[in-house]
């Protein structure tokens, strides 16, 4: 069963968020991977995330670019932790995608991780962490990691 759903704005973020779901069969972290728009599908996006925990996610990265509501349009339809990932997808390169995934009003925070390649490694990793207080397993594939990125 899938504890991490991955979603993103659309298909053209696949790429950029490659790197998230390679980190996290790393670490052994089951996951699923989601299209959702929240402009072009708000109610798939509302579903989605009324939904999750009843499927038994416990995590949800949500990646997007430009105006990048995802991330908050999740988290305001679940109490799950988010974490979401700011997309080079405009002339601003992310910039915009991080302010607009950052600044999210008080109440319903989403935990934002850098733009791009490394945000999409870190959301994994943040995402090892959250679960790894419940799943040892995962805890202990995260502490060696942390272990081998020591020694070099």
């Amino acid at each position: 069963m899938a504890l991490v759903a991955v979603v993103m704005g659309s298909r053209s973020d696949g790429e950029a968020i490659q790197p998230c779901l390679d980190t996290l069969l790393k670490m052994g972290i089951e996951h699923e991977v989601h299209v959702i728009s929240a402009h072009r599908t708000p109610e798939k996006a509302r579903r989605f995330g009324q939904e999750a925990r009843g499927r038994g996610i416990e995590v949800i990265i949500a990646a997007a670019g430009g105006a990048a509501h995802l991330p908050g349009v999740m988290a305001s339809w679940t109490t799950l932790p988010v974490i979401g990932v700011p997309m080079p997808t405009s002339d601003l390169k992310g910039m915009d995608a991080l302010y607009a995934i950052v600044q999210m009003p008080a109440g319903i925070p989403v935990a934002t991780v850098a733009i791009g390649v490394a945000g999409a490694k870190n959301a994994a990793f943040l995402a090892a962490e959250i679960l790894g207080l419940k799943y040892e397993q995962i805890r202990i594939a995260y502490d060696d990691y942390r272990l081998e990125l020591a020694k070099s």
